[in-house]
């Protein structure tokens, strides 16, 4: 997708959803960090396709090691961040490395059926879920704002139940 921020309502109505198998943060992250081989194409010229290696599964699962490699090491920054929005999660390398497979591979999913250059199954050279329509992105857009408003809802289910947790332990 053009936008980046739209990967962050299904990222986040995931992550909420399935909070004891996916890090949170990790998650978000992969499920934004392909789109920064775009940008490189546009802010340097460059000569390779918008949407490139690191939008099929194989680039996709280097990305998620290399991604877990770094998360690893920093994520322990990010708990005071969740303590603050009432999430609390145990670290993991399992966990870690699940969602930014998971993460990542979801980015290329949403954006495969948008866009004709991206190849999911390099080196094959074919996308099998791209779909050129009238209003191309419509539904995918859509999904994107309806899980943000979905996640919204789940987020203020959590905050109850952690609420209820310290008045009835």
């Amino acid at each position: 997708m053009p936008f980046t921020p739209f990967h962050f309502g299904p990222g986040l109505l995931i992550s909420l959803t399935f909070l004891s198998f996916i890090d949170i943060p990790t998650f978000l992250i992969a499920s934004v960090i392909v789109d920064i081989e775009p940008f490189l194409v546009l802010i340097f010229d460059l000569n390779y396709p918008l949407h490139g290696f690191f939008h099929s599964f194989l680039g996709g699962f280097i990305a998620a090691v290399f991604l877990s490699m770094v998360m690893s090491k920093i994520r322990r920054y990010f708990t005071p961040l969740l303590t603050f929005f009432k999430i609390e999660q145990s670290i993991s390398l399992k966990k870690i490395l699940f969602s930014s497979i998971c993460g990542i591979f979801l980015h290329i999913l949403l954006d495969s059926p948008l866009y004709l250059d991206i190849q999911p199954f390099f080196p094959f050279e074919f996308n099998p879920f791209y779909r050129n329509t009238f209003m191309p992105g419509l539904i995918e857009y859509l999904i994107c704002a309806w899980c943000f408003i979905g996640a919204i809802f789940v987020y203020i289910i959590r905050l109850f139940q952690h609420k209820n947790r310290k008045l009835f332990p």
